[in-house]
């Protein structure tokens, strides 16, 4: 990992490999080691970039709400420190989230975009006041008890029963996310507008990825559009982290697209 100096403060982020840029951003109390099983599967191939997105991992984590407008301006000034005219760009859940604001504002940037366990749908009135409720926890018990809270309900039940090694790796990388980060967030997270407009309305192809028992973003939430520049694909039995509990499929699968992306 290595610190970016970018506009306004510091990025960290993983840069490895040769050849077209694909950026992939990790969710909500997560870092750049959500990604870590994917990237060597990905590197022979592509420049991967894999940012610490702001308030998590060791990036910069100021007080105050994230819009998902500002953690996208982030990946713009990564990209312009770097010396990248082009990505392609990926986002995790939260990471989503960001991918869709870039595409909406800096779409000349872009090969392509998609969303893995993501939705282009705004927060519910639910959803929003559950933000608040995390705001709250966090302050009031700390980010580990936060955390180990949180991820259990990531994976697949039969992922969480099989395998509980990773559900410690991603409460491991949750631990070291800021609080003032977790917080900053969940707020900015709760007032990111309706962006399924940029899916189906796009000049780009769009890749839409969703895990079958995913509790968090099932697939009718993730699959906003069946254009034909959409490609739609369906992890069976993983739940919302599949970077973990799939490693292999997700790789091929993004893989897959963004070479098919570039050739365009």
């Amino acid at each position: 990992m290595e610190a970016v100096r970018c506009e306004g403060s510091p990025i960290c982020c993983s840069d490895q490999g040769q050849g077209e840029a694909l950026v992939l951003l990790h969710g909500f109390c997560g870092s750049a080691y959500y990604w870590e099983k994917v990237v060597p599967l990905l590197e022979d191939r592509f420049r991967v970039i894999v940012p610490d997105l702001r308030g998590h991992g060791a990036s910069d984590a100021p007080l105050g709400a994230y819009s998902m407008d500002q953690m996208a301006d982030d990946v713009r000034d990564l990209l312009d420190a770097l010396e990248i005219e082009k990505a392609v760009l990926l986002g995790h859940s939260m990471g989503g989230y960001i991918a869709l604001s870039f595409a909406q504002r800096h779409a000349s940037r872009l090969n392509a975009f998609g969303l893995i366990h993501s939705t282009a749908f705004p927060d519910s009135d639910e959803a929003k006041e559950k933000r608040l409720n995390a705001v709250s926890a966090i302050r009031a018990q700390g980010i580990t008890s936060f955390v180990d809270g949180l991820v259990p309900g990531l994976f697949a039940p039969a992922t969480a029963e099989s395998a509980p090694e990773l559900i410690r790796r991603a409460q491991e990388i949750g631990y070291r996310t800021p609080p003032q980060g977790a917080e900053g967030a969940a707020l900015g997270m709760r007032e990111r507008p309706d962006r399924r407009d940029v899916v189906s309305a796009s000049a780009l192809p769009v890749l839409l990825v969703a895990g079958e028992k995913d509790g968090l973003a099932p697939p009718e939430r993730v699959f906003t559009s069946d254009k034909p520049h959409v490609v739609q694909a369906l992890i069976a039995g993983a739940g919302h982290m599949s970077m973990m509990e799939a490693p292999d499929q997700l790789a091929e699968i993004i893989r897959d697209f963004a070479e098919a992306a570039i050739r365009l």
